[in-house]
């Protein structure tokens, strides 16, 4: 709390006009939905600093042109609430809502925020039919929330498991390490994300 506090009170120079979020980031999205997106944690400079779910960073950018283009979102990009991007039939969230320092949340933070995820998850399960999680991070901090399945499902791209009554897909986090590299392209996100929609009757 004491890095994230100080992040927003410190500020990035591109950004130093602005006023900082610097608290949990809630989850974005209608409370209906039928897909649910599981991230990592908030970033930095990007969520932290404007108090929406991958909004306003590149990883939010390679994120919502994905949702725009297989028709999921409003828009493809998301700079600031209030820019008019809306979601259909899916919400965003995050193991972790706090931005972690260095952008690396571990696990013991994983763990103490697993509340926040779980009651996420209770207010969604009447409508909720199909989720991606992004990142081995996240599969980790999804599956205890759904009981901690056994045989344990293993993460990997691509990878569809049906868990607690729910299609759960693996995809590559979006970070730019992923993107940057091409071990996650839009053709791949879009893929999955599109295999998500349809279970998700979207």
């Amino acid at each position: 709390m004491a890095w994230r506090e100080e992040v927003a009170r410190v500020k990035r120079a591109a950004f130093r006009s602005e006023t900082y979020w610097g608290r949990p980031v809630p989850g974005f999205g209608p409370m209906d939905a039928s897909l649910l997106i599981v991230g990592l944690a908030p970033a930095a400079h990007g969520a932290n600093r404007t108090g929406r779910m991958f909004t306003g960073d590149r990883s939010g950018d390679f994120l919502y042109r994905a949702l725009f283009e297989v028709g999921l979102a409003s828009q493809p990009t998301a700079t600031h609430i209030g820019d008019g991007l809306e979601l259909s039939g899916v919400r965003i969230t995050a193991p972790v809502h706090c931005a972690p320092p260095a952008n690396k949340p571990t696990p013991s933070e994983r763990d103490n925020c697993r509340t926040w995820l779980e009651q996420e998850l209770a207010l969604l399960r009447p409508t909720l039919k199909a989720v991606v999680v992004l990142g081995a991070f996240g599969w980790d901090a999804f599956l205890p929330v759904l009981g901690n399945p056994r045989p344990r499902p293993k993460f990997g791209h691509g990878v569809e498991v049906e868990v607690a009554g729910l299609r759960v897909f693996g995809c590559f986090h979006v970070s730019q390490q992923n993107t940057f590299t091409g071990r996650l392209t839009q053709e791949m996100l879009q893929d999955v994300l599109t295999r998500a929609k349809e279970c998700a009757g979207l």
